[in-house]
């Protein structure tokens, strides 16, 4: 009796093991896409490039994951998901090796496709997996793990990578993804059982999705979001160094900062969004369009550049969780397909704001990324009152 009792505690723990490994696989995939923007100067610097031809790495990466995020989805629909988990990983791992070889910039490009494709597959089956491997009675907590790895890339994977950077330079930073994706798909092999896909979709439920006009009108102003946000977001590492003058461990410390208020925007949307998640939606917008307007007269004082950078952060993570709240109660019988579609919107969104920014520091100047992310945020602000006055389950 008591040998089966271990054996239980066992598997029990194994279970949480598995789901903090599928957390840590969050970690890992999003501290990649997001690291370049604390490393831009440093790889500009290298391939001797500007910035904003720097930035492409992010436009390019975030627009393949837009698009082929849904299509991977479905192509990939009856593979048994472990395997197709640990193949994914084989490719964002050899695809970190070309980057920290890269002998030109069109190379580490080549490498960013590869971990844009496996990094399109990995969220397309990340959470369905978490859920099978979860404890009985533990899928909210399973789930909130996930979304923890996820908050975590930002909070610690990029001031980390970008601290990495500056001491042995920014190909480390990518040897160090690497490696510890390595070790995490070695935990993989070892403790996650086979899984059979259940996905039952097709591509027969996109038009159906595609005609219901709340659901297009919050893709359409999620897009608008985060065009606006990753404008200026792109390039705060070199408009505080260069415009306000602040030190490398002061830019490491506001970056630090704008992570750590994914988990304040996480926490409020816990506790109120049930009441109030349309109010927090527009309150949000409010707050961004506020913090980029003021970014320039901000970055001349640390003290009221990390301010508007805690408001700033805490309101783009509680608006992306307020409006995936929103999308994935639309359908129920397509939530897959419905998040498939959400992240490549606001991978769409990132890409063109990247592009949006780099022009802007190109033709304009780099002091005006701030004003520019503003104006296509007063475009969101008036989508978001006019989806209110015509959605009444907005209100």
């Amino acid at each position: 009796m008591e040998h089966n009792l271990d054996a239980g505690v066992v598997s029990r723990r194994t279970q949480y093991f598995r789901v903090i490994l599928m957390g840590i696989s969050a970690f890992v995939v999003n501290t990649t896409e997001f690291v370049p923007v604390a490393l831009l100067s440093d790889i500009a610097h290298d391939f001797s490039i500007t910035t904003a031809e720097t930035g492409w790495m992010l436009t390019l990466y975030a627009w393949i994951v837009a698009a082929m995020s849904l299509p991977l989805m479905l192509l990939t629909s009856r593979l048994e998901r472990k395997r197709l988990l640990l193949a994914l990983f084989v490719v964002f791992i050899a695809s970190h090796v070309l980057s920290v070889f890269a002998w030109s910039f069109q190379v580490l490009l080549i490498s960013r496709v590869g971990i844009a494709f496996s990094h399109a597959i990995f969220w397309a089956i990340t959470a369905a997996i978490t859920l099978r491997v979860a404890p009985e009675g533990k899928r909210a907590l399973a789930l909130s793990i996930l979304a923890t790895g996820t908050s975590l890339a930002m909070v610690l994977g990029v001031p980390i990578g970008r601290i990495v950077g500056q001491w042995f330079g920014w190909r480390t930073t990518f040897a160090g993804i690497g490696v510890i994706a390595f070790i995490v798909f070695v935990l993989q092999m070892k403790l996650l059982p086979n899984l059979p896909s259940m996905f039952e979709g097709s591509f027969r439920k996109i038009p159906e999705l595609l005609k219901n006009p709340l659901l297009i009108s919050l893709y359409l102003f999620c897009f608008v979001v985060f065009t606006a946000d990753y404008a200026a977001y792109s390039y705060i590492e070199p408009f505080m160094s260069r415009i306000g003058s602040i030190s490398e461990n002061l830019v490491t410390f506001v970056l630090l900062l704008f992570g750590g208020a994914g988990l304040i925007g996480s926490l409020i949307f816990s506790r109120w969004s049930d009441k109030s998640n349309t109010m927090l939606m527009l309150g949000s917008t409010v707050l961004i369009l506020g913090s980029m307007v003021t970014m320039l007269w901000a970055v001349n004082s640390i003290w009221l550049l990390s301010l508007n950078t805690l408001i700033w952060g805490t309101a783009m993570i509680l608006l992306m969780l307020c409006i995936q709240a929103k999308v994935i109660e639309i359908d129920i019988n397509a939530q897959d397909m419905v998040m498939a579609m959400f992240s490549g919107i606001i991978n769409l969104g990132i890409g063109t704001g990247a592009l949006l920014g780099g022009y802007a520091v190109t033709h304009i100047s780099l002091s005006s990324v701030g004003f520019v992310g503003a104006a296509v945020a007063s475009v969101a602000l008036l989508l978001m009152i006019m989806m209110i006055r015509r959605f009444p389950e907005l209100r």
